[in-house]
């Protein structure tokens, strides 16, 4: 896992819920092989309304329309690492949309931190997570 700070690239995959790979939602095969691939943090949001190449709108407002909703994942590291995840993307998404920006990561602390730390917990589980 990476500990970030400073300059950062954000990739944000936008999908759709149903997509899957190898039987598996296709959101949560894009954040597994982040992880793998020692990636600063991914994180999946559900949308709820939204279209895409097929021009159909998909919401949550029309019981008919509900499935199939927009999905983004996003994911956050050096622009290096991001770069190099992308050929892991051209493997697993055939309908979609990939977005790359540039930003900068304020503050993010991983695990391995110093011991009594920010964000860290005592002996028994005591303090601040």
């Amino acid at each position: 896992m990476t500990r970030l700070t400073g300059s950062a690239l954000r990739l944000t995959v936008l999908v759709g819920e149903n997509d899957t790979w190898h039987h598996r939602p296709l959101y949560s095969e894009i954040v597994h092989r982040a992880h793998r691939a020692g990636l600063a943090g991914a994180s999946v949001f559900r949308g709820i309304e939204g279209f895409g190449a097929s021009s159909l709108i998909h919401t949550t407002r029309l019981l008919s329309l509900s499935e199939d909703l927009p999905v983004a994942v996003v994911v956050v590291d050096t622009e290096e690492r991001v770069r190099a995840f992308l050929p892991q993307l051209d493997e697993l998404v055939t309908e979609g949309l990939a977005i790359l920006d540039p930003c900068e990561v304020v503050r993010y602390t991983g695990r391995g931190q110093a011991p009594g730390g920010p964000g860290t917990r005592g002996p028994r589980g005591e303090g601040p997570s």
